[in-house]
């Protein structure tokens, strides 16, 4: 696998123009924390090989706390990689065994002890919206977080997949039913908190004080181009998408015979549209008047306008200095906010 992804990157160099230099990998998605520091350091070395690279770019590795031992994190430290992102999930016991996860609260504790020793760009993963968790839990976990001072937190709510140990005790009854009240409470409870411990809520789920925003979360939310290597993994180049293959089986055998194992989809100028404004209104820098104008036409910027309309008389929306943004009051809503803006009819 890990020669095979070595190889989709060679494959795909040509899609990145000589002027474009890339400022972020991002080892994410399934458990990358499994791979030898050898492995890492290998395809790290094969981006370099193959691509213009930023001088100091952000490498970023997702890991779970059952995955980072002392050792692990000591070599992790030793290696390119300069951010971790953490799945804390909660540091309560009962949450996790909830949430059906391998790790327990002691071993969250311990991993974030010791990699704050080694790493200074540490992200951490909480969920709100836990079924029995009470605003003070909540408090005490966001809490909890910050006696690390940890500088970036994503936060999301607790969603239910089907067949999944937690749709079932849902459905017998032995958790109760999601509550989305909750959730919205936990939501502003978590942006009061971060905010008065200096933290920017600068994207709907991520929360990061003064230079510690995710370099790449923030180049998706900005819609720059990304190349994504891998079994699953999707790309984007401002006016295409594509997604490889989810089979690993499949994937391997395709890319051993040459061929990119991916499907692409060209994005129409509506598409691109309805990107932007769903992207836009998740962050601080909002969707711009100016540009729906000038990349879109004035048939797209009076569709958006006339929809947003309701919104702003509601104090859900407001418009400053010509940049649509959620307020405060709507930021939990800016999902379905940014689907009620959408243009369905296609040109």
């Amino acid at each position: 696998m890990v020669l095979a992804l070595a190889k989709e990157i060679e494959m795909r160099k040509k899609e990145l123009p000589i002027k474009d230099i890339v400022e972020t990998i991002y080892f994410g998605g399934g458990t990358p924390s499994v791979l030898t520091i050898d492995d890492i350091q290998f395809l790290i070395d094969s981006v370099y090989k193959h691509y213009k690279v930023v001088e100091n770019p952000e490498i970023t590795l997702e890991a779970n706390p059952d995955d980072l031992s002392d050792e692990k994190i000591i070599e992790l430290a030793n290696s390119p990689i300069n951010r971790l992102s953490i799945g804390i999930q909660s540091f309560f016991e009962d949450d996790l065994q909830v949430m059906n996860r391998a790790h327990n609260s002691a071993e969250a504790k311990r991993c974030l002890e010791v990699a704050t020793q080694y790493f200074d760009n540490i992200s951490l993963d909480l969920i709100y919206g836990m079924p029995n968790m009470s605003n003070e839990k909540w408090l005490q976990n966001i809490e909890t977080a910050l006696s690390f001072n940890i500088p970036h937190i994503s936060s999301y709510a607790l969603t239910v997949e089907p067949k999944t140990a937690l749709d079932k005790m849902i459905k017998v009854g032995t958790v109760p039913k999601l509550d989305d009240d909750l959730a919205q409470q936990h939501f502003h409870i978590l942006i009061d908190k971060l905010q008065e411990n200096g933290f920017v809520h600068y994207e709907l789920s991520n929360f990061g004080k003064p230079d510690y925003f995710s370099k790449n979360n923030t180049a998706y939310w900005l819609g720059k181009k990304y190349i994504g290597i891998g079994p699953s993994a999707h790309s984007y180049n401002g006016v295409s998408r594509s997604w490889n293959v989810a089979n690993n089986s499949l994937y391997l055998k395709e890319i051993t015979e040459n061929k990119l194992p991916s499907e692409t989809e060209t994005l129409s100028k509506t598409d691109q549209y309805n990107e932007y404004i769903m992207t836009g209104l998740r962050t601080i820098w909002g969707v711009s008047l100016k540009k729906i104008e000038k990349e879109f036409g004035d048939k797209y910027l009076n569709y958006l306008q006339k929809q947003a309309e309701k919104y702003i008389s509601d104090q859900l929306l407001e418009v400053e200095d010509a940049i649509l943004k959620t307020t405060k009051k709507g930021k939990f809503l800016s999902d379905g906010i940014a689907s009620d803006l959408f243009l369905l009819n296609l040109e």
